[in-house]
């Protein structure tokens, strides 16, 4: 925006000046053909005052415009690496797909409790029909209602009216051999597994995200090296060509230099793509649209503060293993609620109802007496009562069962075998970060070394050649050398907090690495 706001006010400023020109131009035609009528001592007083006006307006509006530029570039907002984690953090997709699935489990557990509470029903219904049945009391497992009938006849008939039955049902699963609290159990571990998910996830987009960052700052300063270098070759490429046209050095001078000239700009290229590609994969892990970022780079000049800091977690406790335990965890629940499968279900039940009809109550003897209206057999006449205990039990559940539960016991030995390698690299891992930040130090060190040696062999073939001491091969080489010296310099500074960060990772404790910020 600010660039935008800053072309914008050039074009201003420079249809501003096309203006001044205009009128002053205008002024000087009219001022001509007074001259005649002026005293010429005016006329000199008045052009001297056009050419000042017009050299201090044309010197005010750029000194303005230079201003108004360099504000705009400085108020360009800096990405610290602490603000990137919060963005990204925040932005990320996979992690609020993740609190979303936490969410899920969580909601899904409180459901699963609510599962102990009894089964209550109330129901009504009004019916049309004959009433050729039987006597006797019958109840249906889990089911709403006592079928309580009327008298048996001797024949079949097909006389019909209006019923009703309004009835409320109970029925509780009592006793399962804790299969409802097994269950519940499940469901906690799956909470817990979840929220080990989420915090792994983030633990682990903040790595990336500091390792991305980290890429971008190092690209972004080699893209600055390899223009420098491309501004020496420029440079080379002058002198050179000055020489050859003086007779001072042989052609084959310049063709060297072009084509430094070209292999400096190949390489500018190529570090610009790679700026490019971790600028757009940094964008992709804030959850942000691609753009140019201004990154902190005062923190990568100098090593870390707390290089040597010991994590303040074991490793137990690292994110990535506590998921690992917790997959372990809900596997071992699920085997013990299967095993609750091998046992029987008791079950209390209680129904109260109410029916209506339009059989009167010596429809038996009389097959006359009921009616077909609707109010004769919706207003209840008779209720019923019952209550009772259940079992059932599939005998050969146990059978199938205990397959289920041996299958999951293997579950559970995979995820604890899947547990103990990632230990073990993890172990691993924080060993050989302890090597990397010393050798990321040592190099540290003795990288300024290399860059001073560098620019002196430079300065000194510098000279020497456009004094005609040294061919252009040795030139060519203090230039590749200073080359590659610069970008060692800006790799080995970065590797010092890749390492750090590379600790973090391993240890589980990213205070170690963002600390230092």
């Amino acid at each position: 925006m600010s660039l935008f706001l800053t072309l914008s006010f050039c074009q201003f400023v420079i249809l501003l000046i096309n203006r001044l020109n205009t009128f002053l131009l205008s002024n000087s035609y009219n001022t001509f053909d007074c001259v005649i009528n002026t005293p010429a001592s005016f006329n000199f007083a008045n052009s001297e005052l056009q050419r000042m006006l017009k050299r201090n307006i044309k010197f005010f509006i750029i000194v303005l415009l230079t201003l108004t530029f360099f504000k705009a570039q400085s108020q360009q907002k800096v990405l610290g690496l602490k603000e990137a984690e919060q963005i990204a953090l925040a932005n990320y997709g996979s992690i609020k797909a993740k609190t979303n699935q936490l969410n899920a489990s969580r909601a899904y557990l409180t459901e699963t409790k609510t599962e102990q509470l009894p089964d209550v029903n109330i129901s009504a219904q009004q019916d049309y029909g004959t009433v050729n049945s039987q006597f006797g009391p019958l109840y249906g497992y889990k089911g709403f209602n006592v079928a309580s009938s009327g008298p048996i006849t001797n024949t079949q008939n097909w006389n019909a009216a209006f019923g009703s039955l309004y009835l409320s049902n109970v029925s509780w699963d009592f006793f399962s051999f804790g299969k409802a609290v097994e269950k519940v159990k499940v469901q906690k571990s799956t909470v817990s597994l979840n929220e080990t998910d989420l915090v792994q996830e983030q633990f682990q987009h903040e790595v990336r995200v500091a390792s991305t960052y980290l890429n971008l700052l190092a690209a972004q300063q080699l893209s600055k090296a390899q223009q420098d270098n491309l501004n020496r070759a420029v440079d080379l490429q002058k002198v050179v060509v000055a020489r050859v046209k003086n007779g001072l050095n042989p052609g084959v001078d310049s063709s060297q230099a072009n084509a430094e000239v070209s292999n400096a700009r190949i390489a500018l290229t190529n570090a610009k793509e790679t700026e490019e590609e971790q600028s757009n994969q940094l964008a992709q892990y804030l959850g942000i649209p691609p753009q140019s970022f201004n990154l902190d780079s005062t923190f990568v000049t100098k090593p870390p503060a707390s290089a040597g800091l010991q994590a303040q977690i074991n490793l137990a406790d690292h994110p990535l293993l506590r998921f690992y335990q917790n997959r372990i965890n809900v596997s071992d629940e699920v085997a013990k609620y299967l095993n609750t499968f091998s046992y029987p279900t008791f079950t209390l039940f209680g129904v109260y109802q109410g029916r209506g009809s339009g059989f009167s109550s010596d429809y038996g003897s009389n097959p006359g007496a009921y009616s077909s209206s609707y109010g004769a057999g919706a207003d209840p006449t008779r209720f019923n009562y019952l209550f009772g205990v259940g079992l059932i039990w599939n005998i050969t559940n146990p059978l199938r069962v205990h397959y289920q539960v041996k299958s999951q016991k293997y579950t559970s030995a995979q995820y604890q075998d899947e547990y103990n390698l990632v230990s073990q690299q993890l172990s691993d891992q924080q060993v050989l970060a302890e090597t990397r930040i010393n050798n990321a130090m040592k190099n540290f060190r003795e990288s300024p070394e290399e860059v001073r040696a560098a620019t002196d062999a430079y300065r000194q073939k510098y000279a020497l050649y456009q004094n005609g001491l040294a061919n252009i091969v040795d030139f060519t080489q203090a230039l590749y050398v200073l080359n590659r010296a610069e970008v060692d310099n800006y790799i080995v500074k970065n590797n010092v907090w890749q390492a750090l960060l590379y600790k973090a990772a391993a240890t589980g404790d990213f205070g170690v690495f963002i600390n230092n910020f």
